[in-house]
């Protein structure tokens, strides 16, 4: 797993080994940042359900402002802070805490950003999506994206204009665009 392009375009990221997660491929990342275009350059990312954390560290070298990285397993947390650590990326943070509860504390006080990278295990999306819908609509700027990965047979639906839906092998990236 490396990062694609960028200021760090090559460096390799630290996974920890039986991570019990599913690694965007690298690339499904780059499809996915080809999607979403100019809108990382000084953005305010916030990465759900983060795993590797490889979504979020592209989006830093990809001229990305701020990124918070929320994963809740233990492992996966400290590779991300590895990760942060070897490529020097100031204005991250990392919470190991549950996605849904940083996502609705964000929206009750008021928090935004200019891109949400979601990726939960595909088996939880269909369940997640209430609270998304409920949520996401209230962190996102005006303009702002939300790029959720799914199983390929799916595409989910929020109460957000649809910019686009790709396949990516067995992945599909959805993107979302707040009014």
């Amino acid at each position: 797993m490396r990062i694609i392009a960028g200021s760090h375009k090559g460096a390799r990221l630290f996974a920890p080994k039986g991570l019990d997660t599913r690694p965007t491929g690298d690339r499904a990342r780059e499809a996915a940042f080809n999607l979403i275009g100019s809108v990382v350059d000084g953005a305010r990312v916030l990465d759900l359900y983060a795993g590797s954390g490889a979504m979020g560290l592209e989006a830093l070298s990809r001229g990305a402002e701020t990124a918070v990285f929320v994963e809740r397993d233990r492992a996966a947390a400290e590779a991300i802070l590895r990760n942060l650590d070897k490529l020097g990326f100031a204005g991250a943070t990392v919470l190991r805490d549950d996605a849904a509860r940083v996502l609705a504390a964000d929206a009750a006080s008021g928090r935004r950003y200019d891109l949400v990278l979601v990726d939960p295990p595909y088996r939880m999306l269909a369940g997640l999506l209430p609270m998304l819908s409920t949520h996401l609509p209230s962190v996102l700027e005006p303009g702002g994206l939300a790029a959720v990965e799914s199983d390929a047979h799916e595409e989910p639906e929020l109460p957000l204009p649809k910019r686009t839906s790709r396949r990516y092998g067995s992945a599909r990236i959805t993107l979302f665009e707040a009014p």
